[in-house]
């Protein structure tokens, strides 16, 4: 019954369109923007997060990464004393600083 149907056969099959240097030169690109894009931006953030940390001194008024808000009292090798309130003291890593606020700020909070 297959009259009206004609049986279909594959080509042959065709090498590369462009042959290889395209797709390298496709995937140099891609890196480069990835590079750019992600992979140097995350350095930078990371070298002044260190550089912030290795800045901190007693009397800095930090922000922590949980949104803690205080006055450091001390500091130790992995971790940082903060004082939130009067008498109210709480050990964090030094990791967890997000950010070194400016002198004042916890009058104004």
């Amino acid at each position: 019954m297959s009259f009206f149907i004609s049986d279909a056969y594959a080509e042959g099959a065709a090498g590369p369109a462009g042959g290889g240097f395209e797709l390298i030169l496709m995937m140099g690109v891609f890196f480069a923007i990835m590079y750019f894009m992600i992979i140097r931006p995350q350095q930078k953030r990371a070298k002044e997060h260190k550089n912030m940390l290795a800045a901190l001194s007693k009397g800095d008024e930090i922000v922590t990464g949980g949104g803690l808000l205080g006055k450091i009292s001390s500091i130790g090798d992995n971790f940082v004393e903060v004082e939130v309130a009067e008498n109210t003291k709480v050990k964090v890593q030094t990791q967890a600083v997000a950010t070194v606020m400016p002198k004042g700020t916890m009058k104004g909070a």
